[in-house]
């Protein structure tokens, strides 16, 4: 099981220098992949959980191809709808080039309506949106010169280099845990990508209906790779009420050892706790995946100890 670092791309920490330290320090202590979040327009539905400054994802991504060699990078998740899928497509491609083929694309259907309405996107319909922009975004990856016909995007003999270094393209990681995400997912993507979720809810209700999705639509059941938090406390958290990746240092391990033994083939950590004043200064969380790796992880022989 690989293990990754969700990049706090957003609030009053973040700027290049942060951002470029989170990356490095990612690299040198052995975690495989780090990951952006997306929001074009910071509305105050948005302002409200994620705040200005917010550094777009993809072209953070580009940067940061140049400034690491060996780890992942991704997003986790960018909101497929608010971008035309034409530039979607050319700049993922170009992110992949960039890494030499390092690129992992988590994509999700947003929630935030006053962002749509800025962006001059349909909220009630982001949701098909995102399926038939999945389809094309397949179809760019692997022509060319590729021609599609939709509801909501059309083109005719478009060329594609560069095209992604990986074929058929990147990995595409499905966020999301309703009925529709779980069918998107299985549809049109390579892995689930749930966040913020109990281990008991992910091996008695999650795994299940991803398998009966899977099943009922004749299709193998993609890989799972959800998103943590990641909470070091000095003292256990009750279980009942605790999501997985916050607790003590053994309970951590524990809920990664029962992530592995479900079959997560990635898990991402994420340190923001939706206080935007605490990621002011970089630090604890960085002695926190400091300390993870150290005490908890074999990222070299990438397993949990």
């Amino acid at each position: 099981m690989k293990i990754g670092v969700n990049l706090i791309n957003f609030g009053p920490g973040a700027n290049p220098q942060a951002l470029k330290s989170w990356a490095q320090l990612a690299e040198a202590l052995g975690y495989h992949l780090i990951m952006t979040s997306d929001h074009i327009a910071v509305t105050p539905d948005v302002q409200s959980r994620y705040p200005a400054p917010f550094y777009e994802p993809l072209s953070t991504l580009g940067w940061l191809a140049g400034i690491t060699q060996h780890i992942q990078i991704g997003t986790t998740v960018i909101i497929l709808p608010y971008r035309s899928i034409l530039e979607t497509a050319r700049a993922c491609a170009n992110v992949d080039q960039l890494s030499g083929g390092r690129f992992i694309l988590g994509v999700g259907i947003g929630w935030a309506e006053q962002e749509f309405q800025a962006l001059g996107v349909p909220y009630h319909q982001r949701g098909a949106m995102t399926n038939e922009y999945l389809e094309a975004l397949r179809l760019l990856w692997s022509q060319d010169v590729a021609t599609f016909e939709g509801k909501f995007v059309s083109f005719k003999e478009v060329n594609t280099a560069p095209r992604p270094v990986q074929s058929p393209g990147p990995p595409i990681w499905v966020g999301g845990s309703s009925d529709a995400a779980l069918r998107r997912a299985v549809l049109w993507g390579d892995a689930w990508h749930p966040i913020r979720i109990r281990t008991g809810w992910l091996r008695k209700t999650g795994i299940p209906r991803l398998k009966e999705v899977a099943e009922r639509e004749g299709r193998p059941v993609p890989a799972i790779c959800p998103r943590i938090r990641l909470r070091l406390t000095e003292t256990p958290q009750p279980d009942d009420d605790r999501v997985a990746g916050e607790g003590s240092l053994d309970q951590v391990h524990r809920d990664l050892a029962e992530l592995e033994e479900l079959g997560c083939s990635y898990v991402v950590l994420d340190n923001y706790f939706d206080d935007p004043e605490a990621m002011r200064h970089h630090e604890a969380s960085w002695r926190m995946l400091s300390v993870l790796a150290e005490r908890v992880l074999d990222l070299e022989n990438q397993n949990v100890r």
